[in-house]
């Protein structure tokens, strides 16, 4: 089982270790991996959301299409990044957690920055993925609500709260 550890002490997962059921019971920190393309915008509101509201006790890496992407995602808070397919290909398999756009599912979104191989990597990928209903592409989503970003990226950090509470 992977655990929430919060290496600064006690925080919003009460004393940090929370299951969410996926490694075996070896206690590691949950790994969340922030995807994002183009400018890296939604990205990095992602991340400085989850900084805001859950502190430090999240590993979260970003990973960009591209490196300017990334770099706005590490400004942002990120412990690490990675850019480029392999590298979003390679992480896929080595988190607990994907948050992006819906885009990260789709081949050739974002301007075809998102290859066939990362969107098969994202949806493959054993990990639980939190998806946020922006698209620039010719997708509708029904019974999605249209709500602005910070809304989105709020509820995003609720959902991942949630997660490491709920799991005792």
């Amino acid at each position: 089982m992977s655990q929430f550890l919060t290496p600064s002490g006690p925080g919003p997962f009460h004393g940090g270790v929370r299951s969410l059921g996926r490694n075996g019971g070896k206690g590691d920190i949950v790994r969340l991996m922030v995807m994002d393309g183009q400018g890296g915008g939604i990205g990095a509101a992602v991340i400085k959301g989850l900084r805001a509201a859950l502190g430090n006790d999240l590993e979260i890496l970003a990973l960009g299409t591209n490196s300017i992407a990334t770099a706005r995602m590490m400004k942002a808070g990120a412990n690490r990044g990675g850019t480029g397919e392999n590298a979003v290909s390679w992480s896929c398999r080595r988190v607990d957690v994907i948050v992006g756009p819906l885009a990260v599912l789709m081949a050739n979104a974002m301007m075809g920055e998102v290859t066939a191989r990362m969107a098969e990597a994202v949806a493959s990928s054993r990990a639980k993925k939190i998806l946020i209903p922006l698209t620039q592409e010719d997708v509708v989503i029904v019974g999605a609500s249209v709500e602005p970003l910070p809304h989105l990226v709020a509820g995003v950090s609720k959902i991942i709260g949630e997660m490491g509470r709920k799991h005792v």
